[in-house]
């Protein structure tokens, strides 16, 4: 049985990452999709388990102290990490496994597990950026512009990555991951 591969998608918040992996879950059944854990508060509609695993931060910190984590990272207030055991649990069973994680987070994992595939999902513009972001109506405009200034730095960071799809169109983006994925898997 073929070993899965591990893929890493980062990106500024905002740049499409979660609508592009949703779409591509529902084309491919051989991708498993890793579930965060985060010390931030649900969004409306959101489900412990199912978009995130929701932890104290003492829950979360006491996970940091026992290495139980592939990658973890502080951003914009909020930890946020991947637990290892489900990983590499799906990857020996032949998934494909899909980290949706933070630009820091994403150095983490390729310091540890350099055979990952790093993908960053860019937006077509800073200015289509600020709009998506505004547009969600979620944050207040002070959290709005503290993750348009992280989205800045993270964005210097594009040329590290294994591959950079910018998100202008989600079919045609949607595409060119199938592509990255065929080319990985033969």
């Amino acid at each position: 049985m073929r070993k899965g591969s591990l893929y890493v998608f980062t990106g500024p918040s905002g740049a499409g990452k979660g609508t592009l992996l949703s779409r591509l879950r529902e084309q491919d059944d051989r991708l498993f999709y890793s579930i965060s854990a985060t010390t931030r508060a649900p969004r409306p509609g959101e489900t412990d388990g199912v978009q995130y695993y929701f932890l104290s931060k003492a829950d979360f910190e006491e996970k940091i102290a026992q290495n139980a984590f592939l990658e973890h990272a502080r951003y914009v207030d909020n930890y946020y990490g991947t637990l290892e055991a489900p990983v590499n649990e799906k990857l020996d069973e032949g998934y494909d496994v899909i980290l949706e994680i933070e630009v820091q987070g994403a150095m983490q994992v390729h310091k540890k597990r350099p055979d990952a595939v790093m993908v960053f999902i860019a937006p077509p513009s800073f200015e289509e950026l600020a709009a998506r972001l505004r547009g969600r109506g979620t944050e207040d405009e002070e959290k709005v512009r503290k993750r348009l200034e992280t989205a800045r730095e993270e964005l210097k960071q594009q040329d590290r990555f294994d591959y950079v799809v910018v998100n202008d169109e989600i079919d045609r983006a949607v595409d060119e991951i199938k592509g990255i994925f065929a080319a990985r898997r033969g």
